[in-house]
């Protein structure tokens, strides 16, 4: 919980003064009964006290104050609320390396199924596109609300020699660019935009990942990363083990440059796991939401009550 006039919690002091001069109070008014030897004569004289109920009024009070104290400092917390128009491309690397088995049954069918399941995470108001690349990058499906297109190229990725990180960013900042215009041309705001990348991390053809990383921090899209595969990959070429480690210090630049998030998918039973954290991230924003009205009626509840047991006990409020 967060304040957005926290100054006003100070008057919490002064309340915790009030409430210790209570308890001094007490104390002094039980020395003074002492000094009558005769307590009858006293108990004639002197007029009756609720005793313990006017504590019961005092706490009321008490906690009334700092409950309005609270409110009036205007407590909030955090809510998610769903991301309007937003828009995703979702780059899957389909080089070689990709076939790789040290993510079951292959790091290319573990990316196909984890991106299928990404597909139902994402709210169905969010333009989601496609990007494969290899050596090249290509846009497969731009973006669009309607998943069928999306799940139909996922199922058809074919493998392509090479891997160009950089250039499967470059071109999804351009589908990103051109959604943009179009959507500007129809008379809206372009909409917030993210790159969901999936690759084993190593970067071997086209413009570097250094440049596309800087691109996307201009155009202020975070490029979110999964590093398939662990450090003992390997791929059959030709009757030979070729290790092919995946390369996690090279994705997590991207991402950390760009303002996104850095994942690991070194078996396929992790990909829930990340694939809900990425859909909760681009699904929904936090913001901030004012619950001061929670404890100013609160507030007020216990003014009542302090009210209603003094009046209630010895005829008069307060």
């Amino acid at each position: 919980m967060r304040f957005a006039s926290p100054a006003w919690l100070l008057v919490l002091l002064v309340l915790l003064l009030l409430a210790a001069g209570y308890v001094l109070l007490q104390r002094r008014r039980k020395r003074y009964v002492v000094r009558f030897s005769n307590l009858q004569l006293l108990a004639s004289v002197a007029p009756r006290y609720p005793g313990w109920r006017r504590h019961v009024t005092f706490g009321l009070l008490l906690g009334s104050l700092v409950l309005l104290t609270i409110g009036t400092a205007q407590p909030t917390s955090s809510v998610r609320i769903p991301r309007d128009r937003a828009t995703v491309l979702l780059a899957i690397d389909v080089s070689p390396s990709m076939i790789a088995t040290d993510v079951q049954p292959t790091r290319l069918a573990a990316s196909q199924a984890g991106a299928k399941l990404f597909l139902t995470l994402l709210p169905p108001q969010i333009n989601l596109g496609l990007v494969t690349f290899g050596g090249v990058a290509s846009l497969d499906v731009a973006p669009t609300t309607d998943r069928a297109p999306v799940a139909t190229a996922i199922n058809d990725i074919q493998l392509v020699d090479s891997t160009a990180i950089g250039e499967a960013v470059f071109t999804s900042l351009d589908a990103i660019s051109d959604f943009g215009r179009a959507t500007e041309a129809a008379g809206n705001t372009p909409p917030p935009a993210r790159i969901v990348l999936m690759s084993d991390g190593s970067n071997n053809k086209g413009r570097s990942v250094a440049d596309a990383a800087d691109a996307a921090k201009r155009a202020g899209v975070p490029v979110s990363t999964i590093a398939f595969g662990t450090d003992t990959g390997t791929v059959d070429i030709g009757g030979e083990e070729i290790p092919v480690p995946a390369d996690k210090a090279t994705l997590q630049s991207l991402a950390s440059e760009t303002g996104g998030t850095f994942h690991t998918a070194a078996s396929a039973g992790e990909l829930r796991s990340v694939y809900a954290d990425l859909g909760s991230q681009i699904g929904f924003t936090t913001t901030r939401h004012s619950i001061s009205w929670r404890f100013l009626a609160a507030g007020l509840l216990f003014a009542f009550a302090a009210a209603g047991t003094s009046l209630f006990w010895s005829s008069r409020v307060l």
